[in-house]
């Protein structure tokens, strides 16, 4: 039994809905967090599209550029930069890791996921119209 999403590697149905849902929490959380920081939300609002950047690689071929999209829209990477600013006690690394986060959730629950080198518009969570 093939369904569309064992053909094209798309999260289809509930757990599609489940995964948005828990990207529009994550983003909830982390902006939560932020405020509590009182880091500023002009902070907020200059670095949150930043991790945008990432998908320059996509000038060069879909493959690097699916490489460099994901890196930057997993969580591991800013998951890994709020433990160094949480241990360290560097707020601004804590508060830049958040807002990271806080745009891969909102990402997540538009239904930007993560690449595959077959082209920008497939992805995990949203198959390409036709």
């Amino acid at each position: 039994m093939n369904t569309h999403s064992q053909i094209n590697g798309t999260v289809t149905g509930a757990p599609n809905i489940v995964l948005r849902a828990e990207g529009a929490l994550v983003f909830a959380a982390a902006t939560f967090a932020f405020s509590q920081m009182h880091s500023g939300w002009l902070l907020y609002a200059i670095l949150f599209f930043t991790p945008d950047i990432f998908m320059l690689g996509y000038l060069a071929n879909a493959r690097l550029g699916s490489i460099m999209y994901n890196i930057g829209h997993s969580y591991l990477v800013p998951a890994a930069l709020l433990a160094l600013g949480w241990f360290t006690v560097l707020p601004l690394v804590s508060a830049i890791a958040l807002i990271w986060i806080a745009h891969i959730g909102f990402d997540r629950a538009v239904g930007y996921g993560l690449k595959y080198a077959s082209g920008f518009k497939i992805n995990h969570l949203s198959a390409p119209t036709r």
